[in-house]
């Protein structure tokens, strides 16, 4: 029986995705995640910024790649995975990365030449991802080796 490994979080991108492909041909896209979180203390306000790197795989990878943005908000609903390897030094070395299993982009507003924000260019966005997301594997169904996680170890 599987554990309970679940993680449901939001914040912005910290830089545009990165899409790559596997050996046998599938997507896979990472970015980093900066969730904020605020707290009150003496005199104000506090705020404390996470960061946390994200896969995914598939489908869903190419849809977090064309969607996906710098600055763009983001809600990742997934699981933890921990990598581990030996470095070049011979120290074993591991990283906590979140894997998502679905993702919902915030809705963009741009505004037109009169200041007002033009919300069918969101809903049209919003139609778009809804589409991206359904029946998505998260995991590539062909197996990953070591070799493929290998060549995907991206330091961020």
């Amino acid at each position: 029986m599987n554990n309970l490994n679940s993680i449901i979080i939001e914040g912005n991108l910290v830089r545009d995705p990165l899409l790559r492909s596997t050996q046998k041909g599938t997507s896979l896209c990472t970015f980093s995640l900066a969730s904020n979180r605020f707290y009150k203390q003496e005199g104000g306000f506090e705020k404390e910024v996470s960061f946390f790197d994200v896969e995914s795989w598939a489908k869903l990878a190419d849809a977090c790649y064309n969607l996906g943005h710098k600055g763009r908000g983001v809600r990742v609903v997934g699981r933890l995975k921990q990598d581990r390897w030996n470095g070049t030094d011979g120290k074993q070395r591991s990283r906590i990365a979140i894997v998502a299993e679905h993702v919902e982009f915030r809705p963009e507003f741009k505004r037109d030449g009169s200041g007002e924000e033009n919300p069918a260019e969101t809903a049209a966005s919003a139609d778009m991802a809804g589409e991206a997301f359904e029946d998505i594997s998260p995991m590539p169904e062909d197996g990953m080796t070591a070799e493929d996680i290998e060549e995907l170890a991206v330091t961020f």
